[in-house]
């Protein structure tokens, strides 16, 4: 008899009641997989857009009218309760923090993962709340540091600094020695500042891109502004970065890499090859591990409050991650 679950299932794109809590069979992990006990997956800004299936395009990847996996959320810590025969690098008990990749399935209590995909042991000072959203890390890592390469003395500008990624790029900017300003909420302002932010802008009451000031990287993390409005606070080899792909972007990135000193980049993290993102999860471990980088939770639910998670990341208030705490009742 097969052993069940609770999980929080999609059965059609819509609004966040369209999520439910539903007892499932438990899976079972094939020969290079592991199954993962769950302890904590984060709420992103991405996971209400895959609950209602947009934009629209990625409908092509992960299912027309509905999910082909009706169990979303992809990013995890835990704990590996089984392994598949061919297994080698893990064993039972090893706590573990990754990505599921494509099949995602961790709003659940249980995941499979191939062993060879973006797994990783997880450093025994860190708490599994902390290392959940580390693949949102892993994100600004792409963009700072493959994307724009930053640099000692340079400096930075994050736009959105009090987001999950914003909050990220600051502490891994200050990392490489860069200046770096933020600009976030009134807030926020003191939190942006403790994550070592050399200068911190209330975007209600400045605007960064006419107070003359110049910089070496602009991170518009929050997606508000353009390279067409940052162009005269860029340095003359300047980098903007945007992590939403759009029809202007990509032809921003052609005609700047042409045309210009000034660059437009992006990147797709998600698409990268496993090897390369293990290789970036793996630095930002170890950051974690030195007290260099940590993570800044904003609010906390059991798993059957996911449509309040949900909700709450939706209202576009946040301050910087939400957690879905899967050992709740235990902790309360």
């Amino acid at each position: 008899m097969y052993k069940r679950m609770k999980a929080v299932t999609l059965n059609k794109y819509g609004k966040p009641d369209a999520l439910q809590l539903v007892d499932i069979e438990m899976p079972i992990p094939k020969e290079d997989e592991v199954l993962i006990k769950i302890d904590a997956i984060p709420v992103t800004t991405e996971d209400p857009l895959q609950r209602m299936g947009r934009p629209y395009f990625t409908r092509l990847f992960f299912g027309f009218t509905k999910p082909k996996n009706p169990i979303l959320g992809a990013e995890f810590s835990g704990e590996i309760v089984s392994t598949g025969k061919h297994v080698s690098q893990f064993e039972t008990g090893d706590k573990v923090f990754g990505h599921s990749g494509k099949g995602l399935g961790c709003y659940a209590e249980y995941v499979c993962v191939q062993e060879k995909g973006l797994l990783l042991k997880r450093p025994k000072k860190i708490k599994d709340e902390e290392l959940a959203p580390v693949c949102t890390f892993m994100a600004a890592w792409n963009f700072m540091v493959s994307l724009a390469e930053v640099k000692p003395n340079q400096k930075v500008l994050i736009n959105g600094a009090s987001g999950t990624v914003g909050t990220a790029a600051v502490q891994i900017a200050k990392s490489f020695g860069a200046q770096v300003t933020g600009v976030c909420s009134t807030s926020m302002m003191e939190v942006v500042q403790s994550l070592g932010a050399d200068k911190v802008i209330d975007y209600s009451c400045d605007t960064f891109t006419e107070n003359g000031e110049i910089y070496d990287i602009i991170f518009d993390v929050a997606n508000k502004t353009s390279f067409k409005k940052c162009l005269n606070s860029l340095s003359e080899t300047g980098v903007y970065l945007n992590p939403v792909l759009s029809i202007g972007i990509i032809i921003q990135m052609w005609w700047t890499k042409v045309f210009c000193k000034r660059k437009v980049l992006f990147s797709a993290t998600g698409l990268l090859p496993i090897s390369k993102r293990k290789a970036y999860l793996t630095k930002l471990s170890k950051l974690f591990s030195d007290g260099k980088l940590r993570t800044i939770i904003d609010k906390r639910y059991p798993l059957e409050h996911m449509v309040e998670a949900h909700r709450y990341v939706e209202s576009g208030v946040k301050k910087g991650n939400v957690i879905v705490d899967l050992n709740w009742k235990s902790n309360s």
